[in-house]
């Protein structure tokens, strides 16, 4: 295309447009160079597919470096955990509007929960002081067995007693944490019910 284009000139002769398009890219030193096919000089760059008027038809980019992809790549998964926590956030809101209709319900269901929880935990304390007081027992009986062997099936008691103890001890620390998670959830959701009524 070139040579053609030289030849035309020399010759003295009007270019009328044999070619329907061009290829043009810049060097290293922002020099234009353009042919049909692509030239050499334009491959790994940006380059324009031009028209034969001279606009520009396509613009294509050059390909990326492993660090512009791994780049590309993070954008493009930060966007659609971007995306998917805004559809998480909306996902609750319609859900708390949807459960509770003012903030009295919030508390009331806040108070019933850790109603139930305490309750829990109450059961688990008794459970516990029958356990302690079963130990007392067994602890008195093996007394009798100070300069002997325990009988198994003692032993066995004793034992079962120790897991129950310690099965009570979990459950009743497991429902103060309970307790603690439902004040903070309920003490969020009423912030974020607030906050939503605002915005109406």
């Amino acid at each position: 295309m070139r040579r053609l284009l030289l030849f035309l000139l020399l010759a003295g002769l009007p270019f009328t447009g044999w070619a329907a398009k061009s290829f043009c890219c810049n060097d290293d030193k922002g020099s234009q160079i353009c042919g049909d096919p692509l030239p050499q000089e334009c491959y790994g760059r940006a380059y324009r597919e031009m028209s034969e008027r001279g606009t520009i038809l396509r613009r294509v980019e050059a390909p990326l470096t492993a660090a512009q992809r791994e780049q590309r790549e993070a954008e493009e998964k930060r966007k659609k955990e971007d995306e998917k926590n805004a559809i998480e956030e909306k996902r609750k809101n319609q859900a708390l509007q949807n459960t509770y209709s003012s903030e009295r319900d919030i508390d009331f269901m806040r108070s019933r929960a850790l109603t139930d929880l305490e309750n829990a935990r109450k059961l688990a304390m008794e459970r516990h002081k029958e356990a302690l007081s079963r130990k007392k027992q067994l602890d008195d009986e093996a007394e009798f067995y100070k300069k002997k062997p325990l009988p198994n099936e003692l032993k066995t008691q004793m034992k079962g007693n120790e897991i129950e103890l310690q099965a009570q001890q979990a459950a009743m620390e497991a429902k103060l944490k309970e307790m603690e998670a439902v004040r903070t959830k309920f003490a969020e959701d009423k912030k974020r019910y607030i906050e939503l009524m605002r915005r109406k």
